[in-house]
């Protein structure tokens, strides 16, 4: 079987799954918070270098206001369990999007995961907070045009260094659950050659035999990377 390098997930219907079951929407948030572990282990055991997961993004801060505190709370208090986990499992964490609408206790928290697990080797975790692909391009160029950066000056690889991606290879293959076929604003400028994977399944469903039936499928596909294959007569 041929192993992704670097999935991309969103993690789609925590809340539908909770309302499914009788419960509040933040109950299916924290038992998809708890997958998220389950998950990276098992991506690491397959071989995969990197998982990126999109926790919250930049729209959902339309989302009512008891339910973004807590999100805010439960994303808050991941991070600081995520010390010890990514010490276990020998994981590195970083964080993508703009965290500079989060908390002072929140950036700080950020901040000294990402430093104390720089070191690991391990799989790579990225988590995105307060992100949007569109917001990331946006800041990209602001930050070239900060530095003078101007006319041939500017290519692909030098505006992919000022993304928050700088240093991480493009995902191979995006998983989205529960059903939705869409990238809601997700990695667009790093997704241009990855494989999509729809399933109907809810992120708190979703286990490693469900990431497993993903990579087969994604294992099968002719990866051609813009290329175009006339059919032969």
């Amino acid at each position: 079987m041929k192993i992704p390098q670097h999935i991309a997930i969103i993690l789609d219907g925590n809340g539908r799954w909770a309302n499914s079951k009788g419960m509040p929407r933040n109950y299916g948030h924290t038992v998809g918070a708890k997958n998220v572990e389950t998950i990276c282990r098992a991506a690491g055991e397959m071989g995969i270098k990197y998982v990126t997961m999109y926790a919250f993004s930049t729209e959902n801060w339309n989302r009512p206001d008891s339910e973004v505190e807590a999100l805010m709370k439960l994303l808050s208090s991941y991070l600081k369990n995520c010390v010890k986990t990514a010490e276990k499992n020998n994981m590195r964490v970083r964080i993508l999007g703009d965290i500079t609408r989060l908390d002072q206790e929140f950036q700080r928290q950020i901040l000294e995961l990402e430093e104390a697990s720089a070191g690991y080797t391990g799989l790579n975790l990225q988590i995105a907070i307060n992100y949007g692909a569109r917001d990331e391009m946006v800041r990209a160029m602001r930050k070239m045009w900060a530095d003078g950066v101007v006319g041939e000056e500017i290519t692909e690889e030098r505006f992919s260094n000022y993304l928050d991606t700088a240093g991480i290879p493009d995902p191979d293959l995006m998983i989205r659950t529960s059903g939705e076929q869409r990238l809601s604003n997700f990695l667009m400028w790093q997704h241009a050659y990855s494989e999509f994977y729809f399933t109907d399944v809810p992120w708190p469903d979703f286990t490693p035999e469900e990431l497993k039936k993903a990579i087969e499928v994604y294992s099968k596909r002719d990866r051609r990377f813009g290329t175009c294959h006339e059919e032969e007569d």
